[in-house]
């Protein structure tokens, strides 16, 4: 009876030690992916900083430009202070989406802009209008590759969150799926392309 009694106990101890090890590995599984989720997030913060940072310093060339038309450039300034100001949680689809809204506002009032600039040839020639072409495409291509980083670690921790026995984990500790970036509004549609030739 004794004997019985201690191989119990041992039966009862192993499987609370394998359920506690189980527990470990979900719970730092989760842990990870939640971190992975947030370093990648702050890479498409930093590419998107150093378009800014490329932004500032083309205005200030336009800005020197003392016939440029003021009004484009107002627009742009107005949208990048709406940019920026934008702090996302990365738990809050909303705050993402928000985000999103701003950074494209953005890019779209630069647009603009730039489409004003090929009617002043003489700003088209300095050389930090020059520099900032080359290294806005560059930019543009590595925000892109960010946004899919981050896509693809959303993708992974999602996965161990909604995944069983790992969602029970997930659901105990508060471990709430996260959303993805997506495409710009209207990005699904082909671009309409107008020649205009007389």
């Amino acid at each position: 009876m004794k004997g019985t009694r201690n191989l119990s106990l041992l039966i009862i101890g192993g499987l609370v030690l394998i359920l506690f090890a189980w527990g470990c590995n979900g719970y730092n599984g989760l842990v990870k992916g939640d971190q992975n989720v947030k370093k990648v997030w702050s890479n498409v913060e930093t590419n998107y900083q150093r378009r800014t940072d490329l932004y500032n310093s083309v205005i200030k060339t336009i800005e020197g430009s003392a016939n440029f038309e003021k009004s484009t450039l107002k627009d742009v300034l107005d949208a990048r202070a709406r940019a920026t100001s934008v702090n996302v949680d990365i738990n809050d689809p909303a705050s993402l989406e928000k985000y999103q809204q701003a950074q494209g506002s953005l890019q779209s009032a630069f647009g603009r802009l730039l489409a004003v600039v090929e009617n002043y040839p003489d700003l088209k020639t300095t050389k930090a209008f020059q520099d900032f072409q080359t290294q806005i495409e560059g930019t543009e291509n590595r925000i892109n590759v960010a946004r899919q980083d981050y896509n693809k670690s959303v993708e992974d921790y999602n996965l161990k969150v909604k995944r069983f026995p790992n969602n029970l984990l997930a659901g105990i500790f508060n471990f709430k799926e996260k959303a993805y970036y997506k495409a710009d509004p209207g990005s699904e549609k082909n671009p309409e392309i107008k020649f205009d030739i007389k």
